[in-house]
């Protein structure tokens, strides 16, 4: 018993520590470099900031709460000008910011901006943290904070920060009964039951972690959307989100069902050129500002995968979504429509459709419509070249599309950071404009440089936007694998500044969430920096794309071919046969490739000069093809698959290596995972080497390992309950 009692008092004490990760990457542990901390202690020992806004509020909670864990102190108030005095407001809430003269910096930083300056007034040593919203000043504040988790210093600070991206948005699959289609992390957040009434302290939460990188706006609900959403009771409760979330910056924008006016609204018809229609679209909208006055817009999906939408009364797109553009345009309102279109009685090649059906539209939509594009032209996977679409419709406003839930990547299972997926799909170069018009270019290029006016804050008329589907549920750690919380950070960064390598993004996670030790930095990093790669290389290697499970994508199944419809079949994506492997997407086969600008499809049309990552994506080759590592395709495949299987047992081997460097909960809980992901890493070598082996007919190269099974063995695995599957 006396043991017993000591362990809890240790416990309670803080002597033994565990984490669930819970907090993210927004811990506040006391900093560790004694020489650090009393720089810190020296500059944060005086706060100056005006009477708090809502977001105001915000920020100074966030400062307070940062100091006090960070530097084990909390400032005192001041209002006259002191050595260690943090200065934290507006030229036009501060004073003492105005007489800083910082209006040139404070130009460069925009609305959402800010900056952060070490300087001397009057003989004092002082931070500034300036901005010309309060919004800005709640970035510049958790930016500041992050400096001190990853011990930088602050003695000598002079930056200025502008977010590239004017939309930065997360599209929650949340569907109203709180299962989550592709979500690997629990249930929904939303917990609509007990909303408006119970306001659970994970909202903020939620909405704290955004704010921290950036990111203002959140679409609640699935794509697949459920009209009930758009109903008087359903939108109460989205007004208490919307209400929490507001003083961190944020707007929430619903999915909508096309066909709603028919489902919820009685008519008999959801015709985007009926008068009734278009009026029963105003009157929705303009309940919905009456409840949410800073209500972002609509993300809509349709004429795809089943959904209605404007095809279904012979009209295109773009009436469909200017209708809808109309509705929201009074308030200042975003459409948002998905280019993620296919059909099954189009018999072209899959990657082409959105293509063909966005292109001759362009110019057509309403200023406030955009037209959100998922990066690559089929469906997310592990590696895809980018969107034709990216520098083809230079009339009208793209949001790229990302997804941080991994449906092809393993889901919460596998470690897979996908900063290097995003900035791979943002700096490749479209050639639309010459060379250097990366896709970031292009959909940056109409960036309108306006006065700064705070109104503008989060304004859905601005012209630019990122979006990524989110990967957060109800998990006590948010997105299940702990590392997967990186991708969460990574997107707000990259939208932010999608300038940031994936190294430093990496670094700043891995500081801020675990440790700032010098050789656990070194190691998760290298781990993080390969994962992408290497996960591509067990999975879907040179070019190789959409082999997973029929429906729940989990796992490899390149044989599967009795879906539906054909490009449901992973058969459909590989066409491999005993001549070769790949899809011809050249003149001699779909011509996909030439949806692409001239100087793009040149890199990819000869199959003897495609790199190698992107050789089965647009070719069907032999067998015997010749590499650029001068092996075969049969050999390269097989090396791609095992060293890809070999790398995921050097990523848990590595971290055993780093046992005792952080909580042993979160080290042990991604120790499990990163054994799964080295077991299923075999799974989809010897799966995918033993059917393409039917094909090719010749033995593995020499000195590989036998596959632990046959084929018909790994064929006839089932997983009726794979988590994430579209609950209706």
């Amino acid at each position: 018993m006396k043991n017993i009692l000591f362990a809890l008092a240790l416990v309670l004490s803080g002597s033994l520590s565990a984490e669930d990760g819970y907090r993210l990457w927004l811990r506040y542990d006391k900093v560790s470099d004694g020489k650090l901390l009393r720089q810190y202690q020296a500059y944060t020992r005086y706060i100056q900031m005006p009477v708090p806004g809502p977001s105001l509020a915000a920020a100074r909670e966030e400062l307070l709460r940062g100091l006090r864990g960070l530097t084990a102190a909390t400032p005192a108030s001041t209002t006259t000008l002191i050595t260690g005095s943090l200065l934290v407001g507006t030229p036009a809430s501060l004073p003492a910011i105005r007489d800083l003269h910082l209006n040139s910096q404070l130009l460069q930083a925009g609305v959402d901006g800010f900056l952060i300056i070490t300087t001397t007034k009057e003989g004092r040593s002082i931070i500034a943290i300036a901005a010309n919203t309060d919004l800005g000043i709640l970035y510049g504040v958790f930016h500041f904070l992050r400096l001190l988790q990853s011990q930088q210093q602050i003695n000598t600070l002079s930056i200025v920060s502008t977010p590239a991206f004017h939309i930065r948005m997360l599209d929650h699959w949340d569907n109203l009964n709180r299962t989550v289609e592709r979500g690997y992390a629990g249930i929904s957040l939303w917990d609509w039951h007990t909303l408006p009434g119970y306001i659970d302290q994970r909202y903020k939460d939620y909405a704290r972690a955004n704010a921290s990188v950036g990111i203002n706006g959140a679409v609640l609900n699935n794509v697949n959307a459920n009209p009930l959403i758009l109903t008087p009771a359903w939108l109460e409760k989205t007004a208490a989100l919307a209400d929490v979330f507001r003083p961190y910056g944020i707007r929430v924008y619903l999915s909508a069902k096309f066909s709603a006016p028919m489902e919820i609204g009685g008519l008999p018809t959801a015709d985007p050129m009926d008068d009734h229609v278009r009026q029963w679209w105003k009157d929705k909208v303009n309940a919905i500002y009456r409840m949410i006055p800073d209500f972002g817009g609509f993300l809509i999906k349709a004429n795809s995968e089943g959904q209605p939408g404007p095809q279904n009364y012979g009209r295109t797109h773009a009436d469909g979504a200017n209708m809808l553009a109309d509705a929201l345009a009074p308030h200042g309102g975003t459409l948002i429509w998905r280019a993620f279109v296919y059909s099954n009685e189009t018999p072209d090649d899959r990657a082409k459709q959105a293509f063909n059906e966005f292109t001759p539209l362009d110019g057509k939509f309403r200023d406030n419509v955009w037209i959100q594009v998922k990066n690559g032209p089929i469906d997310f996977q592990p590696r895809e070249p980018f969107h034709p679409l990216f520098g083809a419709m230079p009339r009208t406003r793209l949001i790229p599309e990302f997804q941080l839930t991994q449906e092809y990547l393993g889901f919460a299972t596998h470690l897979v950071f996908l900063a290097p997926l995003i900035k791979e799909t943002l700096n490749a170069d479209t050639y639309a404009k010459g060379k250097g018009s990366t896709v970031a270019a292009t959909v940056l290029a109409s960036v309108l440089r306006t006065p700064v006016d705070s109104s503008a804050i989060g304004s859905p008329a601005t012209p630019s936007g990122i979006a990524a589907v989110a990967n957060t549920g109800n998990d006590i750690n948010w997105c299940g694998h702990p590392f997967a919380q990186a991708n969460w950070y990574a997107f707000g960064r990259l939208a932010w500044d999608p300038g940031l390598s994936s190294a430093a993004i990496a670094g700043e996670w891995i500081r801020a969430t675990f440790t700032n030790d010098p050789v656990f930095i070194a190691s998760a990093s290298s781990m993080m920096l390969a994962s992408r790669e290497i996960a591509v290389s067990y999975m879907t290697p040179l070019g190789l794309h959409h082999i997973m499970g029929y429906n729940h994508h989990y796992g490899p199944a390149p044989w599967f071919d009795s879906a539906s419809r054909a490009d449901w079949n992973p058969v459909y994506y590989h066409k491999a046969d005993k001549t070769g492997l790949g899809f011809d997407r050249t003149t001699t086969g779909s011509n996909a490739l030439d949806q692409y600008t001239p100087l793009a499809r040149r890199q990819w049309k000869d199959p003897d000069t495609c790199p190698d990552q992107w050789l089965l994506w647009f070719h069907h080759v032999p067998w015997d093809h010749r590499m650029s590592t001068k092996r075969d395709l049969w050999e390269e495949l097989c090396h791609k698959y095992y060293t890809g299987s070999d790398s995921a047992h050097w990523m848990l081997q590595t971290w055993e290596s780093l046992k005792g460097k952080i909580d042993s909960q979160r080290w042990d809980q991604v120790r499990m995972l990163l054994q799964i992901q080295a077991q299923e890493a075999v799974w989809w070598r010897d799966a995918c080497i033993l059917y393409f082996q039917t094909f090719s007919g010749r033995p593995l190269p020499v000195g590989y390992p036998q596959p632990a099974h046959d084929l018909a063995w790994y064929k006839a695995l089932s997983f009726p309950y794979a988590p994430g599957i579209q609950t209706k």
